[in-house]
């Protein structure tokens, strides 16, 4: 029997899964997918999570359950792309045919001293676990500071005034103003939602060390009481062990089939992977259903056809009740329109449509 191996069960890997699914598998292959949970987390939506707003089994999306395909839990410690196997933790080898790497990213830190020492993190459900402990933990009117001004950061502000109107909430950038990939209009609007909301602002601040509470802005001491990280992310060590061709970001050079050049039989999906635009659910899940579209064309012995990718936007929240997005390439949204198709979003994704 052959074996096409998913290597990850988050937004692209399950999009393959689940578009497999779909079709008629060959006789003699085997689906099996990879994760180190029995469910996918929606991780677009740990922000709320590490704020307390929401309970975790809100965001838990179960895996197929399909006769066809072999779901396989553990720890990756390593690939070997020319033994074609993949090594684990705490269990022997599972070897492949055709591989896809979906193993989304870590934290950035940029080099800066005592980053990841000294912060928490909201990329895994693990690390958001403790982020919402150490959260919880904090004495009324204590003092977060949150670094990263971009989308995950503005959503972890805004959920975390939300949640917790005691806090002294602080948003720091090396930048002069958040959200610096959106256009100036919506960055003005989020900018006046937080300062209505009582959540300081503090762009060009250039950190160089954190220890404990805290934060060195050069000379300068900002002082906390809990520091989460958001401010950049780079593919998962695994993927930087690989000897294969990869970016200036780290993510790997892939051809028109999303296949790494040297090796066809493997595929790169989501955030490990070189695309001509951000890392994103929408931009894995888009890349997931060409990927599946490719195996179904090379076992029908035909050349694959792909068109190209376009994404239909982003979407931010404020809360519950107020976000912000663009849709499209010019269409400009704020408000509780915003809030409700991202709420939508989150319902379709909950429930395996794309």
């Amino acid at each position: 029997m052959k074996k096409f191996v998913i290597l990850g069960g988050g937004y692209g890997g399950l999009t393959i899964a689940l578009n497999m699914l779909e079709k008629d598998l060959p006789e003699d292959t085997i689906l099996e997918m990879i994760d180190r949970s029995p469910f996918q987390g929606l991780k677009t939506e740990y922000y709320a999570l590490a704020s307390g707003t929401i309970a975790e089994t809100h965001i838990r999306v179960a895996y197929p359950d399909d006769p066809r395909l072999l779901l396989t839990y553990g720890e990756v410690s390593s690939v070997d792309l020319e033994k074609k196997e993949i090594l684990f933790e705490d269990r022997e080898p599972v070897t492949y045919d055709w591989l896809v790497i979906g193993l989304g990213c870590v934290d950035s830190y940029h080099g800066i001293t005592g980053a990841k020492d000294f912060s928490s993190s909201i990329q895994t459900l693990a690390q958001t676990r403790a982020t919402y402990q150490r959260i919880n933990n904090i004495a009324p009117y204590g003092q977060v500071s949150i670094i990263g001004g971009g989308l995950s950061g503005v959503e972890m502000a805004a959920e975390l005034r939300e949640s917790r109107s005691d806090l002294n909430i602080r948003l720091i950038d090396r930048g002069p103003s958040l959200l610096s990939a959106f256009p100036s209009n919506l960055q003005q609007y989020v900018r006046e939602w937080m300062v209505e909301h009582h959540i300081e602002l503090r762009p060009n601040v250039s950190l160089c060390r954190l220890d404990g509470g805290d934060l060195y802005n050069g000379d300068e001491i900002i002082r906390t009481d809990a520091t989460i990280w958001t401010a950049g992310i780079q593919p998962n060590p695994i993927v930087e062990a690989l000897n294969v061709p990869k970016d200036r970001q780290g993510r790997i050079m892939l051809n028109e089939y999303h296949q790494i050049p040297d090796h066809k039989d493997v595929y790169v999906v989501g955030d490990c992977a070189s695309l001509p635009f951000s890392p994103s659910a929408q931009a894995a899940q888009a890349q997931g259903k060409q990927i599946a579209e490719v195996m179904q064309a090379i076992w029908k012995g035909e050349t694959p056809r792909l068109g190209e990718i376009k994404l239909r936007g982003t979407l931010g929240s404020l809360g519950k009740k107020a976000g912000f997005g663009i849709m499209g390439k010019r269409t400009l949204m704020t408000g509780k329109i915003a809030r409700m198709l991202k709420s939508g979003v989150l319902w379709k994704s909950k429930r395996h449509f794309g």
